[in-house]
């Protein structure tokens, strides 16, 4: 099964930074159907396909994601989109 593992960098404060990923799960959940919950740290993300999380650790976020057969013939662009939003997002 592909995945996705990405470690980017931040310097949002952690209040900062949860409301950033809360933003961006609440665009997900908009436009692709994605179900999103915390736990802790954690926001897990799932739909028919897909399951990941966004761990916040300190100055860190972590995206992990399990593709399905249709999502990883995708996983390029994907990956690539995930990084574009993190780069405009987290700097």
């Amino acid at each position: 099964m592909p995945s996705i593992d990405i470690q980017h960098p931040h310097s949002l404060t952690p209040v900062a930074a949860r409301q950033a990923v809360q933003d961006v799960a609440d665009k997900l959940a908009d436009r692709f159907g994605v179900d999103c919950r915390w736990d802790g740290d954690i926001l897990n993300f799932s739909r028919s396909g897909v399951d990941g999380r966004i761990a916040l650790l300190p100055h860190q976020l972590h995206v992990s994601a399990q593709l399905g057969f249709l999502f990883g013939a995708m996983k390029g662009t994907i990956e690539s989109e995930i990084r574009r939003v993190l780069d405009e997002r987290f700097g």
